[in-house]
């Protein structure tokens, strides 16, 4: 009795996940149609541009928080050992990134994937680095390899490169 109920709750809960699926991406592929239509055929185009230039901002500066040079300073905790500093840095990436999630529908499907991929590299670095320190070290020695490691390879940091991508197509919108 009880394997058949949770059966029909795990049928249950696919069908809904693939509900949610298909009206996901049936609204996504209906912005992006919007637009690429012409401003006479695009309904509210001046409010959807707004809208469009806001999550633009916002992603910039989310860009800039999630920096790890910026995040260093703003969440920096004298006494904390190098596995609760790793911890806030990666916490604090991930709220930082969960509070700005919904701004995805107004951005392109490239410029998402530059802010999510600058995320995924910041912990990645932060979780290596952490990974290779001993069990002794302490917040402030984490901070100092992550930025010992950006001041001597200026490319490990994607940071410009979304930046630049997001203000070139909020540019594009502009015009």
């Amino acid at each position: 009795m009880d394997s058949n109920l949770l059966f029909i709750a795990v049928i249950f809960a696919l069908l809904v996940a693939g509900a949610l699926v298909f009206l996901f991406l049936k609204q996504r592929k209906e912005l992006k149609l919007a637009q690429q239509q012409g401003p006479a055929e695009a309904p509210n185009t001046a409010a959807t541009r707004q809208l469009q230039l806001q999550a633009y901002e916002r992603l910039i500066l989310l860009t800039d928080r999630i920096a790890l040079p910026n995040l260093i300073q703003r969440v920096n905790t004298p006494g904390l050992s190098s596995r609760e500093m790793q911890s806030l840095l990666t916490h604090s990436i991930r709220q930082e990134f969960e509070h700005n999630i919904t701004q995805q529908i107004y951005v392109s499907a490239e410029a998402w994937d530059a802010v999510r991929n600058f995320k995924e590299q910041n912990l990645l670095i932060i979780n290596q680095i952490g990974s290779f320190l001993p069990e002794e070290a302490s917040g402030g020695d984490l901070n100092k390899h992550l930025l010992d490691l950006l001041v001597q390879n200026p490319q490990a940091s994607l940071q410009n490169v979304v930046s630049d991508a997001l203000s070139y197509e909020a540019k594009k919108l502009m015009q």
